[in-house]
């Protein structure tokens, strides 16, 4: 049978990330696929010998819009580190707050593009309607709805009110009540589960083997969730991996929906919680040494190699994000798929090319 190679990507209408394919095809069937990269590369990475390591921040929030607070998060944690900085408890908790938001707008931006890849148009509306209520809250807190700016390496710049705490609870409580008035349609309409139930399965071997992160290696069932460790004020807060074991797009849906009520609960627990305390710790002298981080982005484990000589510029600056890892995942995906289901197989690992090639 004759094999027909079909580009796909980075201006495939249903893909909202430049990730391109070739797409090895016999009769609509998927036989092989090999990636490309480097469409967008920009050189944030080079960036850290010319700008001083706390201008870096802002550099790093902009590796990725979508998950901006928990890269600011990452590279201020990795520097603290290097210069032995214990910030306020505080601070922590402010952290946390901010990057569970980011981390539910991330889901809920996925699940309506989600929706949208098979055609769902109105579920699609639905979602980001909800989501521009988190960033509502993200504007109103911080300045900004995206790139939100409040970390610094010490703690954060930003405080909230008791004002503001109690209407971020009567907000989340509105997002909550919308997301779960969804859920039967997400999780049980026959046109949702036609496309995704049983399509592109990843089994728990091979995502644990092929190196997965987050919702693409949880919906296979593996319990791998960095925010366990502790970091920001994550080892006071009562929460438990996400996981589904169908390993199919399905399973990664659901476990992002599942995910979005969660970091919602996390920031409740967080405002329940909050300290008093000051928010910041005074930074003196310049990083040295090197150190490796790792935190939970919305798309998974995010890790930050951080070298440093002493002087206002770093050494080296290398940061491993999720897609990076859920690229070799996809491609186990793919092969015996219908052309028809690659854009919806491609969408459910949450693609972030931009982060990829910095």
């Amino acid at each position: 049978m004759a094999r027909t190679i079909i580009p796909f990507g980075p201006q495939h209408p249903v893909l909202p990330e430049p990730i391109h394919l070739k797409l090895v095809v016999e009769d609509e069937i998927v036989k092989e696929a090999l990636p490309q990269i480097g469409y967008v590369h920009r050189g944030l990475e080079k960036l850290c010998e010319i700008r001083d390591f706390h201008q870096m921040i802002q550099v790093c929030e902009r590796v990725c819009g979508i998950c901006s607070m928990i890269h600011a998060v990452c590279y201020c944690q990795s520097i603290e580190e290097l210069m032995d900085i214990e910030i306020p408890r505080r601070a922590k908790f402010l952290r946390t707050i901010w990057g569970e938001l980011h981390r539910a707008h991330s889901h809920l931006l996925w699940l309506g593009l989600y929706a949208d890849a098979f055609g769902f148009e109105s579920l699609f509306m639905q979602f980001w309607k909800v989501r521009e209520r988190i960033m509502d809250i993200n504007e109103a807190t911080t300045g900004n709805r995206v790139i939100v700016s409040v970390n610094v390496v010490g703690g954060v710049r930003r405080d909230l009110t008791t004002e503001q705490c109690n209407w971020i609870l009567q907000e989340i409580d509105w997002c909550e009540k919308e997301i779960k008035r969804l859920q039967d349609t997400l999780l049980n309409d026959y046109t949702v589960k036609k496309r995704t139930v049983g399509i592109g399965v990843l089994t728990y071997d091979q995502a644990y083997e092929l190196g997965a992160a987050g919702p693409t290696l949880r919906g296979s069932g593996v319990a791998h969730d960095m925010r366990m460790t502790g970091y920001c004020a994550f080892d006071e807060i009562d929460f438990e991996p996400v996981t589904e074991p169908d390993g199919d797009c399905y399973a990664r849906g659901k476990v992002r929906f599942r995910e979005t009520l969660q970091s919602l609960e996390i920031v409740r627990q967080a405002i329940g919680m909050l300290p008093k305390g000051e928010l910041n710790t005074t930074v003196k002298g310049r990083p040295e040494g090197e150190t490796v981080m790792r935190v939970e982005q919305p798309r998974g484990e995010c890790l930050y190699y951080v070298k440093a000589n002493g002087t206002k510029n770093l050494d080296r600056l290398r940061i491993r994000t999720p897609t990076f890892a859920n690229i070799p995942p996809l491609l186990a995906m793919l092969p015996e798929c219908e052309l028809a289901d690659v854009p919806v197989i491609a969408l459910s690992i949450d693609p972030c090319i931009s982060c990829t090639e910095r």
